[in-house]
């Protein structure tokens, strides 16, 4: 992986988003920690880095609002020089419900952060990062969900139907900023295990879906990291728009 720039990874405080930070600044690349209110969370996720001769910075940025994510990329910048990568991998799941039972304003929470908020955070990726705009190029990697294709009845369509947008999306920038030194690809884990089922009211979750899982297991957060941190280098330098799963076979 390029080492003369910083990679931003969005909701780096804990679990996924934690696992890939510690990944990349294993590497001796600057990791730009983003979090929305976990401050504590992720100055331990920092502190990691930096205890293995890493390097790191915390910036706090809530992806609700626009002028937060330019905030975010000036202050990348500003501390590093310049981006070379960026990870959306913040989000939220909007809890577990039926379509039936959805209120609007989860919607409306989900799209907001999952969608818009992971578009806006690749504009600005694109503005510093093309060779259009006078960039060294660089490389994005979108958080999605095996969800997206499973479907999340029962529990959380409206999730699903937000992470099915991040793939599209994914697939037509890829092709867009192809010409401009730019690779967007997505990692879509299945079942993985962290903090977000017990936050979402169900700390069995992963007990019982284990057994639907041919591997019949739930994943780590760092195998996921590892996906991640392949589709960042130059190991993948001829793959982009694509939609990596990393689900145990599910």
């Amino acid at each position: 992986m390029a080492n003369d720039g910083a990679v931003i990874v969005t909701g780096g405080s804990r679990g996924i988003g934690a696992a890939v930070a510690r990944r990349i600044g294993s590497q001796g690349v600057p990791v730009v920690v983003n979090y929305a209110s976990a401050r504590s969370a992720a100055e331990e996720t920092v502190a990691s880095i930096k205890g293995h001769g890493g390097t790191a910075v915390v910036v706090r940025a809530d992806l609700h609002h626009e002028n937060e994510i330019i905030q975010l990329f000036d202050t990348a910048v500003l501390e590093f020089g310049r981006i070379s990568g960026l990870v959306n991998n913040a989000g939220i799941t909007g809890g577990f419900s039926r379509v039936e039972d959805i209120r609007a304003h989860a919607i409306e929470d989900v799209l907001k952060v999952n969608v818009a908020g992971l578009m806006l955070c690749c504009r600005e990726a694109v503005k510093h990062m093309s060779l259009r705009h006078g960039g060294k190029g660089g490389s994005i990697v979108n958080i999605s969900s095996l969800v997206a294709r499973t479907g999340g009845g029962g529990e959380w369509v409206h999730y699903a139907a937000s992470k099915g947008a991040v793939n599209s999306f994914t697939v037509g920038m890829a092709r867009e900023v192809a010409e401009e030194g730019i690779r967007v690809n997505a990692v879509a884990p299945g079942l993985i295990d962290t903090e977000l089922h017990s936050a979402n009211g169900r700390p069995d979750r992963l007990k019982q879906m284990a057994p639907t899982i041919p591997m019949k297991r739930a994943g780590s957060a760092d195998e996921v990291a590892e996906a991640v941190a392949w589709l960042l280098s130059d190991a993948a330098s001829y793959t982009t728009g694509t939609v990596l799963e990393v689900g145990g076979g599910r």
